[in-house]
This record gives structure tokens, sequence and C-alpha cells, in this order.
């Protein structure tokens, strides 16, 4: 109940404007601030240096453009342009050429026609480029619509794209079958969103269940699968299938957040095992950073203690 309440708390914090200002004008001013815990900075110069020292342990990553539900046109293009910056700095930094992104942010709730549009011009810069491009799967109302244009863009022949599923959610299992039929490669996470009891799980026991399931239909029936999680039973449950089913460590990839976990990361590169660290940046992070706190109360002392100037 206490991890559910924490959820719900942060959820109402994602959403105050003023706060959004405040943190947008302190959070990050700082090398030592308490964002960068989890944020790789507000540009992509910086996404980039930390990408760098991500790989150079070894790990693989994902770098996204934070940002969700504009309210216009304008901001969707604007959006748009910016994930072609995005695209054209990684190209020449050498980095890892792989990222993510949400729909709501290229326009999804003012126009799905435009949303669509602005993806194909990423993905038509981006796939010849050699990216692969995951797109964020965002609360129930957007399910089935992100669903719907990711077999849209299959169908005309993009094949360097992924989409994410969410545990938490009834529906998932099916839509996991779903996917695997069509041949892509999805993204497993418990879900950070709060969800109606009518359409997700609402105990952890539930979703935990529910996420052994599908990792072990993806496992051995997907498509190199990425395994999202730091939990570590989740992890052991992953690991033990695997080992069980004979399925190669090249053949899926586990995935955490930057800034969480660093320890499990390095547990499992030293083991064998790909590891893909999702690296945020963007001036949009606010409400990311308090899912990130909501998510796992542990962060919250971490930040307390950042801003009474605590070193530990």
């Amino acid at each position: 109940m206490l991890d559910r309440a924490a959820k719900t708390f942060f959820h109402l914090l994602a959403r105050s404007r003023t706060l959004k200002t405040l943190a947008s004008k302190y959070g990050m001013r700082r090398p030592e601030s308490f964002a960068r815990r989890f944020i790789a900075g507000e540009g992509v110069q910086e996404a980039i240096g930390v990408a760098r020292a991500v790989q150079n342990r070894r790990m693989h990553l994902t770098l996204d453009l934070l940002g969700e539900s504009v309210t216009n046109l304008e901001e969707a293009d604007a959006a748009t342009r910016q994930y072609l910056t995005v695209i054209d700095a990684v190209i020449e930094s050498g980095i890892e050429r792989n990222v993510s992104l949400k729909l709501t942010q290229l326009g999804l709730d003012v126009d799905k026609a435009s949303a669509v549009d602005n993806l194909r011009k990423i993905l038509e810069r981006a796939e010849p480029a050699g990216f692969f491009v995951r797109i964020d799967m965002e609360n129930s109302p957007y399910t089935d619509v992100t669903l719907e244009i990711f077999e849209t863009l299959w169908s005309h022949g993009y094949r360097q794209i992924g989409v994410v599923l969410q545990s938490a959610l009834h529906r998932s299992e099916a839509d996991l079958a779903r996917m695997n039929a069509l041949g892509a490669r999805v993204r497993l996470v418990k879900g950070a969103y709060k969800e109606p009891k009518g359409l997700a799980y609402q105990k952890k026991a539930d979703v935990d269940a529910a996420y052994c399931r599908m990792l072990q239909i993806l496992l051995t029936d997907g498509h190199y699968p990425a395994i999202a999680t730091h939990d570590p039973a989740m992890i052991d449950a992953a690991r033990n299938w695997a080992r069980e089913k004979n399925v190669p460590p090249d053949a899926f990839e586990f995935q955490m957040l930057y800034g969480i976990r660093r320890d499990l990361q390095t547990m499992l590169v030293n083991e064998g095992y790909r590891m893909r660290v999702y690296v945020p940046f963007g001036r949009e992070w606010f409400p990311y950073f308090m899912r990130r706190l909501g998510e796992r109360p542990a962060n919250v002392s971490f930040v307390i203690r950042g801003i009474v100037g605590e070193r530990g």
C-alpha cells in the first residue's frame, strides 16, 4: 500500500506546473544536482557524454529526448525537428545508434495523422543511418493507438522499430502474442503509470506474476526481446528460464534506467549478458523524474539527502 500511495503522490506532483517551473530553473543547474542521478542533462551533447561513459562500461544504450503530451502541432513539429537534430548529433558522435520516443511528444493528442507523419520523418532519417527506434508505451488510453500505429508502420516495411508492453495491464499478454506473431521486438516493463483497477493489476505480486509469464514467452518465442527491470527477482527469473530453455545470452538483453541499480548492471555485464541503459535527457525532464521517484521510495531519501547537502 505504501508503494502505491507513493506512486499516486508523485504522479500528482508530476502534473504540477509550479514544481515543473521551479525544477526547470534549479533542478539541473549544478553538476551534483539531485536530478542528474537520473537525467543525463538538458542538451544532446551532455547526453552523448553520458552515453560514451555507458559504452565504456561495456553496455549498450538508448537515448530518449524527454517530452510528452504536446498541445499543438507547432510543438509537435518542434519535437520532431529536435529528434532529427539528435539523430544527426549521434551520427557525428559515433556512439551507438538507438533512440526511444513517445507518440504524444509527436502530436498524437492533437492529430493522429500528423503524429504518424512526424514519426515517419524521424524513421526516414534514422533507418537508412542504421538506427533502431523504440516507440515507448504510455498509459492505458494510448495502448490501442500505439500498437495500431506500430503495426501500420511495420506493414509499410519499417523493421528497425520496436514497441513496449506493460505487464501491469490485463491485456498485455494478448498483445504480446500479437507482437510475437508480427515478428516485432518487444521491451517488457512492469509499468510506471497509475492505472484503474479494471484495466490493471493493483497488487505487486500480480504484476510480477504477469511479468514472469510474459518474459518466459518472450525468451522462447520472441524476437530479441528486452527484459527491462531493476527487480533482482525478475532478473533471476529471466536468467533461470533462459538457462532451462537453452536460450543463449546474446538472444536477448536486459535494460535498466540510467542512474538506477548500477550494481546490477555491472553484475549482468560481468556474467556475459547484454545490458542496455535507457539514457533520458532534455528540458522536459520533470514528469519523468517524478515517476522514477514514485516507482522506488528509496530514491526519495537520495533526493532529500541531495537537497539538504549530505554526501554519501
